[in-house]
């Protein structure tokens, strides 16, 4: 998988009181996981939290396990944390860095947004994008007027820097060689065979 390791950095942490609520609720997500969603607990900064949510299934990022960060600002929850895609993404509303639009951290945000509801917008936000407020303009392009090429570009980067396995090149447990290998094997015998009968035959003449 390929990530952008250095993307965003929370400068100075929110008050001790909020800081309890968030361990709170990111514990709470430990015990019982949103759908898709696994949270990584750094009891060293709860201000930079860590996520990694699976592509749903249907979309272009099916299969892929895509890191991002919520990095939450001093006064947090007055004002939204900012998301960002660690992992690599083909999509309307991500920039080439990495940044995230959705309006849950905008102009919809409330105080009493938690972290939980934060992560499901962004993962819903892979299933339904909106191109009207897009970060990658040629993203949003595609998806609009050319959505079978927007789906391929998404697949390809999903499975260059997302992919959560790789795909096992078949083995005959008999003797450790690969089908395809063993296949070809047994092609080559024939024409050895026929070899010989040549060479049997030139012996008579």
């Amino acid at each position: 998988m390929a990530d952008r390791s250095d993307t965003g950095s929370s400068c100075c942490a929110p008050p001790p009181a909020v800081m309890a609520t968030v361990m709170k609720e990111l514990k709470d997500m430990k015990k019982s996981p949103a759908d898709g969603i696994k949270v990584t607990i750094n009891e060293s900064n709860l201000a930079d939290i860590q996520a990694e949510i699976d592509g749903p299934t249907g979309t272009p990022f099916e299969g892929g396990k895509f890191k991002l960060k919520l990095v939450l600002a001093g006064d947090y929850p007055r004002v939204p944390p900012k998301g960002y895609f660690i992992t690599n993404i083909f999509h309307p509303n991500v920039s080439k860095g990495g940044d995230i639009c959705v309006n849950t951290l905008k102009q919809d945000w409330k105080p009493t947004h938690g972290i939980r509801h934060i992560l499901m917008v962004i993962r819903c936000l892979l299933i339904e994008p909106f191109p009207e407020s897009a970060l990658n303009d040629e993203a949003s392009k595609l998806l609009l007027e050319d959505y079978e090429e927007y789906a391929r570009r998404a697949k390809l980067m999903t499975s260059i820097h997302a992919a959560s396995k790789t795909i096992p090149l078949s083995v005959d447990k008999a003797n450790q060689m690969p089908s395809g290998k063993k296949q070809l094997a047994g092609m080559k015998s024939p024409l050895k065979d026929k070899r010989k009968d040549k060479k049997r035959s030139l012996k008579r003449l």
